[in-house]
């Protein structure tokens, strides 16, 4: 019963305003509102007529304003290709903004209310329907196929020589790692991760291959020229892998591995003469929202020589030594013979 009562009271104010509603109508009638009201209309069709013609202008200024100044070339191999697609899609939607824009507003003006025109009712046609729904499948099936293919090379198998970074998120930064001279991620447990003893990644110590692996946290260097598969993780919750000037970007999943891999095109050196900034670095931020330090969640990239990267690996400690210093002669020992033997073979 108390529902139903609610139900009749809510029903009881819908009729009582609908009907207070139609008589403002009919004193504004008799008032001579109506007069007024064509007035307005006719005053904001042409307002909107002017706002179509100064909104064009203003997108083509600002266009010509900012074009190639935010983010400017793209500095991988797989990032040409996304901003092709990206201008391919843009490109689309422009036409069809433009036709769907210029019919509303200049039919807003063309069509404004008249005592000498009456409304035309135009309830179907099936040739109109066809058009609006095929064009538009066609065109968003071009551009889901872009991606598509476009996806699966980021995502597919680097190539055989390609170097191999480990990047793992963590609130509120970035770690990675690096393999040594035998080119394998050693094993890791996340149950093994321990800061305090000089194991922050969880790896596992009984696997040899972990004996020469590099661990550093926010920055990452990569070499230009040399493809680079990024084997990306977290370790509380979901991050993104967002590179901005490579135009990549990956989920950082706890428990998932995802990978991703890409060609550097030029050093950092190189894009600091390319763009005018001599503070310009490659960023590596965080982009999916992970907590209230999410903001500061922001690694560097460096980008340089095959020289330089070899000189900046060999001046770290491989994670095992650091973690058991009391190790170094037999540690280096073993480093000295397993570079031979990649070296003969």
């Amino acid at each position: 019963m108390q529902v139903f009562f609610i139900i009749a009271i809510l029903v009881l104010a819908f009729v009582i305003i609908f009907q207070i509603s139609k008589a403002s109508e009919y004193v504004a009638v008799l008032r001579g509102w109506e007069r007024t009201r064509k007035q307005t209309n006719r005053i904001n069709a042409f307002m909107l007529l002017a706002f179509l013609v100064l909104g064009l202008i203003g997108v083509y200024i600002c266009n010509e304003q900012f074009k190639g100044r935010i983010l400017g070339e793209p500095a991988s191999d797989h990032g040409v290709l996304v901003d092709r697609m990206l201008y391919v899609t843009i490109a689309i939607t422009f036409i069809v903004f433009l036709i769907t824009q210029i019919a509303l507003f200049w039919f807003s003006y063309k069509y404004q209310e008249s005592d000498d025109r009456k409304a035309f009712f135009y309830p179907h046609n099936n040739t109109l329907e066809l058009i609006w729904t095929v064009i538009p499948a066609i065109a968003l099936t071009v551009l889901v196929g872009f991606g598509i293919v476009y996806w699966f090379r980021i995502t597919s198998d680097a190539p055989k020589n390609a170097m191999i970074v480990e990047v793992t998120g963590k609130q509120f930064g970035w770690e990675f790692r690096y393999p040594g001279a035998d080119g394998i991620l050693g094993k890791k447990y996340y149950k093994n991760v321990d800061p305090a003893a000089g194991n922050p990644a969880g790896q596992i110590w009984e696997d040899s291959t972990n004996k020469d692996d590099v661990f550093v946290e926010q920055e990452m260097h990569l070499v230009v020229g040399k493809p680079v598969k990024l084997v990306i993780g977290a370790k509380d919750v979901i991050h993104d892998v967002g590179l901005v000037h490579f135009r990549m970007k990956m989920d950082a999943v706890p428990g998932t591995p995802t990978t991703m891999w890409f060609t550097p095109k030029y050093t950092t050196k190189q894009m600091k003469e390319k763009t005018g900034n001599p503070d310009f670095v490659y960023e590596l931020s965080c982009d999916q929202m992970c907590g209230k330090g999410h903001w500061s969640m922001r690694g560097v990239v460096v980008v340089e020589t095959q020289e330089e990267y070899d000189a900046w690996l060999s001046s770290k400690k491989p994670q095992y030594l650091v973690a058991n210093p009391t190790l170094a002669p037999s540690i280096k020992k073993d480093t000295i013979a397993t570079v031979n033997t990649v070296a003969l073979n």
